[in-house]
């Protein structure tokens, strides 16, 4: 569920929703970084950031109520967008295919929109934040409704893997300065939340249901098999690597830069 082997197009096409969500993730860091870099060249980038981010007393007073989603999709920090966005990559994709695109956006979208009201109603007036970590850790909360009540979704070994990456995501939540705690904790809680009604007819994930090569009604038998499958194990072992180089190569530009 959680090993990306994928070439860029086929991830694309597979994942619709996770690439669209992601690539706003950059193109709006890099617009806001950019216009910073540029001395306003590149225009907006500090208007995106101060009328997006999520500043308690501008909802409450002002009835500013967009920025309660707004801060879904800003990031300012390097290894915030990138930590935001990779684990997106890595835990997205099954809940998209398990829950369908329509379902998905709405859990995400929902498990951060709440997070950000209950920052709103329990920090003070002055308090700002953006960030899309409560709708990741929504998905986290989905995932942890599996493990719990969801077994039939979920092998044991990937439920393991969640349990220790939620346990782990929470103990950093509060040993990791600047980091909006209500609003890890409360999207946790939503996607445990609003995970039975969304999961009522989801299926398992299956890497064969997303990566079919052979229609339903069409049995075959192939000499070659083993040796193909030798040749795919080997590009998909490549295309590991070459996932891990691009991401080396694209946190090295970034931070080289800010």
């Amino acid at each position: 569920m959680f090993i990306r082997n994928e070439t860029f197009y086929s991830f694309r096409k597979n994942y619709p929703v996770i690439t669209w969500l992601t690539a706003i993730h950059l193109i709006l860091f890099l617009w806001i970084n950019l216009s910073r870099i540029t001395g306003g060249l590149i225009p907006l980038g500090e208007w995106i950031l101060q009328n997006g981010a999520g500043v308690t007393g501008a909802i409450q007073f002002n009835g500013e109520y967009w920025r309660l989603i707004t801060p879904i999709f800003l990031h300012e920090g390097t290894q915030h967008v990138l930590f935001n966005s990779i684990s997106l990559i890595l835990f997205g994709p099954a809940l998209e295919r398990m829950l369908g695109k329509g379902k998905f956006i709405v859990v995400y979208l929902g498990a951060g929109i709440i997070a950000n009201i209950a920052t709103t109603l329990l920090t003070g007036f002055s308090y700002s934040h953006i960030g899309a970590s409560g709708s990741i850790f929504g998905l986290f909360g989905v995932y942890l409704y599996m493990v719990l009540y969801r077994k039939d979704l979920i092998d044991a070994m990937n439920a393991r893997i969640i349990s220790v990456i939620a346990i782990l995501g929470i103990v950093m939540t509060f040993l990791t300065p600047n980091v909006n705690i209500l609003g890890h904790l409360f999207g946790l809680i939503a996607g445990a939340a609003l995970a039975p009604a969304f999961l009522k007819n989801a299926r398992p994930f299956t890497v064969m249901e997303v990566h079919r090569r052979v229609p339903d009604d069409e049995i075959g038998f192939n000499p070659d098999r083993w040796k193909k499958r030798r040749i795919l194990n080997g590009r998909k072992a490549s295309r590991i690597v070459g996932w891990i180089f691009v991401a080396l190569v694209i946190i090295g530009i970034i931070s080289s830069l800010f």
